[in-house]
């Protein structure tokens, strides 16, 4: 009798030998996916098995069968805005997911300014967080971390959960990103969902894939283990394949990236590379082009580590809004910190992406718009410079003129302007030491708090020459600048 009950047992016990559905992180209690679209979900089982996926909106049931690797995935489509839902994977074993809300999905990603958590840095701290810690209570607006996790090789998941917003989880969020999207959720009235992926001190390289790299022979080709974990988050592809990649797929409507101090001694090829790379995340996702707005760096005073000429990586990035489609740039001149990389105003850098995608993406009304840099014309001993987007007129933030303009003749020698007016949507430059100027710039320096403004909003530092084109050199053993413990 024993033989046999002891038979049974083992009979029952095999029969029940069943694999639970595995999914990535980010597919988890709390989630926020994109509404009314075809919502991509994926994860792993036994090879060949079946599961079944229903979704509690519209009580449909869907069939995905693993393949040789165990991983299954499908589309689902999604309603309007709303929630909470749940989501039911059935291989044999049962896996539900909890609390599932529809709305826009968002990544967010970049370096330091963009991981810098509401909390703040060891004393530095993000301006206004005490107040806002004691209303961000949202149950609609979700958030989810990705660890720090540079590798060589492509991985499948990231570490990270998803968190409703309150003190606790917007405390140790990305300040921006937050921003970012508690102006979406005031403006748009629905669900948001942030995915945030950065590292402080990382380089526009490491968010790229290898092939893409190609492109760019000053970019180290041939990565190894050792160059990984050397150089981590400045390593080329290794945020890519441990940050990015595991992400690639999510259904989402668009990114946000703040990103661009670290590749300033590479400054002057940086807006082809940032274009090659959204180029790259695009192709990858397979949602077109998708929305990509990104902050332009704030100055700062880079002789406090030994670098200069961020002005000219400021260039770039206002290059690469020419080149990359379906882009904004969004200018932080006057929300700089002289001694410090990392700006307080972290609000302003948040809602004026979110401004960005409100109007460009969500077709919002009435919001204002970067002016931009348009043209230069030399009328004897002035000079008359011309703006885009500048239809409520340029005009200084203290007063009617500025000090952040030089003036040069042929010899290439800038000397301060002696008088700066401005009228409708033109400024007007004279210089007393050059009397036929054949180039202007304005805030053209590290660090300089920018002062021309349109419509509420900063204007980017430029210039109307191309003169000193060569880069700077790059500092030695300064250490991980942008990487604060």
């Amino acid at each position: 009798m024993r033989r046999i009950a002891l038979l049974i047992i083992c009979i029952f016990l095999v029969g029940h030998v069943v694999a639970h559905v595995t999914l990535p992180n980010f597919f988890s209690d709390n989630m926020v996916l994109q509404q009314q679209t075809e919502c991509h979900l994926w994860g792993w089982t036994d090879k060949g098995k079946t599961v079944s996926i229903t979704t509690s909106w519209d009580q449909k049931t869907y069939t995905a069968k693993a393949d040789q690797a165990g991983r299954f995935e499908l589309k689902v489509q999604t309603p309007e805005a709303g929630g909470p839902y749940n989501i039911t994977f059935n291989d044999g074993s049962i896996c539900s997911l909890e609390n599932i809300l529809i709305g826009e999905v968002w990544i967010c990603s970049g370096q330091s300014n963009m991981e810098m958590q509401m909390k703040g840095f060891k004393q530095q701290p993000v301006e206004g967080t005490t107040e806002e810690l004691l209303r961000c209570k949202d149950s609609q607006l979700r958030l989810f971390t990705v660890k720090r996790h540079a590798s060589l090789t492509p991985v499948q998941d990231v570490t990270g959960h998803w968190n409703e917003a309150i003190a606790a989880s917007v405390r140790d969020f990305s300040a921006t990103a937050y921003y970012f999207g508690r102006a979406l959720r005031q403006t748009l009235g629905v669900p948001v969902g942030l995915i945030a992926t950065s590292w402080g001190g990382s380089a526009c390289e490491a968010w790229m894939k290898a092939d893409w790299l190609k492109a760019f022979p000053k970019v180290n080709q041939h990565v190894t283990e050792a160059d990984v974990k050397k150089l981590q988050q400045r390593c080329p592809t290794a945020l890519y394949n441990g940050q990015l990649k595991p992400l690639v797929g999510y259904t989402m409507r668009g990114a946000i990236w703040y990103q661009g101090e670290d590749n300033i001694p590479r400054y002057d090829y940086y807006a082809p590379l940032m274009a090659r790379m959204v180029e790259g995340w695009r192709a990858e996702w397979q949602q077109g082009d998708f929305p990509f707005y990104y902050c332009q760096i704030a100055p700062y005073d880079y002789s406090l580590i030994q670098w200069k000429d961020s002005q000219y990586l400021r260039e770039q990035q206002m290059k690469a809004e020419e080149m990359i489609p379906n882009a904004r740039m969004a200018v932080l001149m006057d929300a700089g910190l002289e001694y410090g990389i990392h700006p307080r105003k972290k609000r302003q850098a948040g809602e004026r992406l979110a401004l960005l995608a409100l109007a460009n993406t969500y077709d919002v009304k009435g919001l204002p718009e970067f002016a931009k840099y348009k043209e230069v014309e030399f009328k004897n001993d002035t000079c008359v410079i011309s703006f885009d987007r500048s239809k409520e007129w340029v005009y200084f933030e203290h007063g009617t003129t500025s000090n952040n303009f030089e003036v040069a003749g042929s010899d290439k020698v800038f000397y301060p302007a002696s008088k700066v007016w401005v009228s409708r949507n033109r400024v007007y430059v004279k210089c007393d030491d050059v009397k036929q100027p054949a180039a202007v710039r304005y805030a053209f320096k590290d660090w300089t708090e920018g002062d021309l403004m349109h419509d509420g909003l900063p204007v980017s530092s430029f210039r109307t020459d191309n003169w000193d084109s060569q880069p700077p050199t790059p500092s030695k053993g300064k250490g991980d600048y942008n990487n604060p413990q």
